[in-house]
């Protein structure tokens, strides 16, 4: 069977990729292009909000990084308390 030879975190990572994929696309690109009536708005709609995934992106993967880069000061944090 392939598919149990993929490992839980890729399946863990790629449902939650798909998951923020259609938030993105219902909560995102959905309102902006039914906002606009002409073709050219809802196309600078979609790409106009392309910069708001980029956006996000950016802030989990600086997020991220911060975690990993303070990850003893954060660990230390809580064990003490």
């Amino acid at each position: 069977m392939p598919l149990a030879k993929i490992g839980s975190e890729y399946l863990l990572f790629g449902g939650a990729g798909l998951i923020s994929l259609v938030a993105y696309v219902t909560l995102i690109l959905v309102p902006a292009l039914s906002a606009h009536g002409r073709a050219w708005e809802k196309a600078a709609a979609g790409f106009l909000s392309l910069f708001v995934l980029l956006a996000m992106v950016m802030i989990g993967i600086a997020i991220g990084l911060a975690f990993v880069y303070y990850y003893n000061d954060i660990k230390d944090l809580f064990s003490q308390g």
